[in-house]
């Protein structure tokens, strides 16, 4: 099985990242618009429509709120696997970091996400990083 952990530093406070990030039918308007689409709430999960049209159903797994954590998982026929999560941490000074970690298979389905994982994360920190205090 392959894993994607992805990293990056916010500039915003761990509880406000951790709002949004927990805000589960509201990716597309607090935490990554434009890579982000739409999200529809569905039993077990919610349907994602990405910028460029893809739609997927992702299972919610998951949340701890002391953790910081939300786990979900894509079940689409390429993966024979998917689980995910994003976990929230305070580095200090008003500042956050954001773990997206991420386990596929078959193994070369690594390659394709990392970098849509990227580019989620690219959106994620501008509009994350514009959360209030």
């Amino acid at each position: 099985m392959a894993t994607l952990i992805k990293t990056i530093e916010i500039d915003a406070p761990a509880d406000a990242v951790w709002d949004a990030v927990a805000d589960f039918g509201a990716v597309h308007r607090r935490f990554a618009p434009g890579f982000v689409t739409d999200v529809k709430l569905v039993p077990g999960g919610r349907m994602v429509t990405f910028g460029e049209g893809l739609e997927v159903f992702e299972a919610f797994l998951g949340l701890d709120q002391q953790a910081r954590r939300l786990a979900y998982s894509v079940r689409i026929e390429q993966f024979e696997h998917h689980s995910a999560s994003f976990q929230v941490s305070d580095i200090g000074g008003g500042r956050s970091r954001l773990t997206w970690t991420v386990d596929v298979l078959p193994d070369s389905a690594a390659e394709l996400l990392e970098p849509r994982l990227d580019a989620g994360l690219a959106a994620a920190r501008t509009t994350l990083g514009r959360v209030p205090a």
